[in-house]
């Protein structure tokens, strides 16, 4: 290929890219325009009622930290029970939604349908649904948590799986090998770390999810939160928040502190 079809090539890639790109561009500002963000009228209407509830908020009222204590515990519990119960969930569910690992195609897509119809479902939907079954408390958080992130959990780990170097695999089954042993010995130990890694990540999002679940009467320091909005105490709203930036800021720490010792 001589010097002058490379640049032609080049060039040619470089018009495309810059052609989607205006495209993604202008998606955007359309989206802007139809959310009326550009309607500066609005921002100058909103602009007194918002310093009016900033005044309100500072300085944060941390009279009540102590009773903040059990509800951040059960935040915390929430999300890793939640993390739990998704893996356990997710993983079966991916193997049979990687095209390398599942037993049929129809099992397949049967599996890819239900991953998107959980992928669906918001968390706080399902809150209200669990709380509504099985009462106030942590459970109807634990189980929404869960639910909600098995469809992601699962896609991410197939697609994880799915990519996979397939050499050990080729190699499992012309052994004779079962397929649960292929998934034993050649896929696993391939993405253990990758999984782990999608799991962490899960878990940093999970306590930040709980706090919201709380709102809808899932336990933890979420139902603080609605009960100081709906006392109209701002100043104590935004010492949770405080509160609650703290422990993600932590929770976020931990996690990366983890993701560290798995490289």
């Amino acid at each position: 290929m001589s010097y002058t079809e490379i640049l032609n090539q080049s060039a040619a890639q470089y018009r495309r890219q810059f052609f989607l790109l205006a495209v993604l561009v202008g998606v955007c500002l359309l989206a802007l325009a139809v959310t009326g963000f550009f309607d500066a009228s609005r921002f100058i209407e909103g602009g007194p009622a918002i310093a009016q509830l900033a005044s309100e908020m500072v300085p944060p009222n941390f009279e009540r930290w102590q009773s903040w204590i059990k509800p951040l515990w059960d935040t915390l519990a929430m999300s890793i029970a939640g993390t739990a119960l998704a893996v356990v969930l997710s993983l079966p569910l991916a193997l049979m939604a990687a095209p390398n690992t599942t037993p049929h195609p129809v099992i397949y897509r049967l599996v890819r349908t239900l991953m998107a119809a959980m992928r669906s479902v918001p968390e706080i939907i399902f809150g209200i649904i669990f709380v509504a079954a099985v009462g106030f408390g942590a459970l109807p958080g634990v189980l929404a948590l869960a639910l909600h992130s098995t469809g992601m959990v699962a896609k991410f780990y197939a697609e994880t799986i799915e990519h996979v170097d397939p050499k050990p695999i080729e190699a499992a089954r012309a052994s004779g090998a079962s397929l649960g042993q292929i998934i034993t010995h050649a896929v696993l130990p391939q993405v253990l770390p990758q999984l782990a890694d999608i799991t962490i990540y899960r878990w940093e999002y999970h306590f930040r999810a709980s706090a919201v679940l709380g709102i809808v009467g899932a336990g933890g320091i979420g139902f603080e939160l609605m009960a100081a909005l709906r006392l109209i105490k701002y100043d104590e709203v935004s010492a949770i928040l405080l509160t609650i930036l703290a422990c993600v800021v932590l929770v976020d720490s931990t996690g990366a502190a983890l993701r560290r010792k798995l490289k």
